[in-house]
């Protein structure tokens, strides 16, 4: 089985509702989302390995993801009670969090190279190192998406995956980059 069919059957038996291919030559970044993120709305800036400014510049991230040649983007969505329902939005990203782990476990026998970015912040320890000491479980450590300045429902348009899984739902998205020829 070719590596981008395995990787993205991966997906699915790791439990993503979807998963698409988008092109590395077709990524933009975004200065304006790293605003937002300085703006600290979900209070991670600064705070964790997994988002800005650790996670570096732009001109970083996207030198960082410019060493793969494929980008699949995954997501799951998740219902809740309303739109309102932060437990349920919390609950989803702890799940999330789970199944991106166990991708991550499930590529172990495939690839041996890879970058694999999360929806938000990193949440594994109850307060982060950062910036103090290194992170405790590195191997572990999964970026922000958005931290690396990306416009996510452009992302999924391009991969022809839904961004808005309608009412009374929270979708969260990661990635996986990876080269072909490597691995």
């Amino acid at each position: 089985m070719e590596i981008m069919s395995k990787i993205k059957t991966i997906a699915a038996e790791t439990g993503f509702g979807e998963s698409g291919y988008v092109a590395i030559e077709n990524l933009k970044y975004y200065q304006e989302i790293r605003k937002i993120c300085e703006e600290n709305t979900c209070r991670n800036y600064a705070t964790s390995w997994a988002c800005p400014p650790a996670v570096g510049t732009i001109a970083e991230c996207k030198a960082r993801v410019n060493q793969y040649d494929k980008m699949l983007l995954f997501s799951q969505a998740y219902k809740m009670e309303d739109s309102f329902d932060f437990e349920g939005m919390v609950e989803g990203l702890h799940n999330f969090k789970k199944m991106v782990d166990r991708f991550q476990q499930n590529l172990g026998n495939v690839l041996s190279e890879y970058l694999l970015l999360s929806n938000e912040g990193c949440g594994r320890c109850s307060k982060c190192t950062y910036p103090d000491a290194p992170c405790r479980f590195p191997q572990f450590l999964h970026h922000s998406l958005e931290g690396y300045g990306f416009i996510v429902n452009e992302l999924a348009k391009e991969a022809g995956i839904r961004y808005n899984n309608g009412s009374n739902t929270v979708t969260y998205f990661g990635a996986l980059l990876f080269n072909t020829e490597k691995n």
